[in-house]
């Protein structure tokens, strides 16, 4: 197995309101039973997308316009709460490549970016100018350099930042802790031979 570097996101994105979005509200308790992540996709927001009888709320995801968006946008203290890692999972299984927000919970962002799932900071005044324009055009697409630490969309440019170690590991593939152990499988190999383990 080898990673892909992971340096620009393109697609469609969508505004999901509100600080300290926690990991329950992203992906229900209920939800942890899963046999599979596959299942947790529609699941993502379950609550808050849908009345106790399954109708809709018209949540913001469930909206026509914005089917189909894998650039999720949110605020501070996203993924915050515990520690699950199904929240990312949900995230991604929804479809989501990405998510800009105003700070993340630290095991949230690192359950991420070990799933592929870069978490960008874009300071409030900049998030609001950008949520204005995909209300006002939902087909926008956005553009996510990490490394130029910039987002662009509808030829504008928003600084966004992330820790140097994070977009490093994206940009060089190695945010995988997994497939850095099976990529490096004859290294370990030959260390376990060397030290008298093998």
């Amino acid at each position: 197995m080898t990673g892909i570097p992971i340096d620009k996101i393109n697609g469609r994105a969508v505004y999901v309101a509100g600080n300290d979005i926690d990991t329950d509200r992203i992906i229900p308790a209920r939800y942890l039973k899963c046999v599979t992540f596959d299942e947790l996709g529609p699941a993502l927001f379950y609550d808050v997308r849908f009345n106790e009888d399954g109708t809709s709320r018209n949540h913001v995801l469930d909206r026509p316009e914005y089917a189909g968006a894998e650039i999720l946008i949110s605020d501070n203290n996203f993924g915050c709460g515990s520690s699950r890692e199904h929240a990312p999972q949900a995230i991604g299984k929804f479809g989501f490549k990405a998510i800009i927000a105003g700070s993340f919970a630290e095991i949230f962002h690192g359950n991420c970016t070990t799933l592929g799932i870069p978490c960008v900071v874009m300071a409030q005044e900049q998030r609001e100018r950008l949520a204005q324009l995909l209300a006002q055009d939902p087909t926008l697409d956005l553009t996510i350099d990490l490394a130029a630490r910039q987002v662009t969309c509808a030829n504008m440019i928003f600084p966004v930042t992330m820790k140097d170690s994070v977009r490093d590991a994206f940009l060089a593939a190695t945010y995988d802790p997994l497939d850095n152990l099976l990529t490096g499988r004859e290294a370990i190999d030959a260390t376990a031979e060397r030290l008298g383990y093998a």
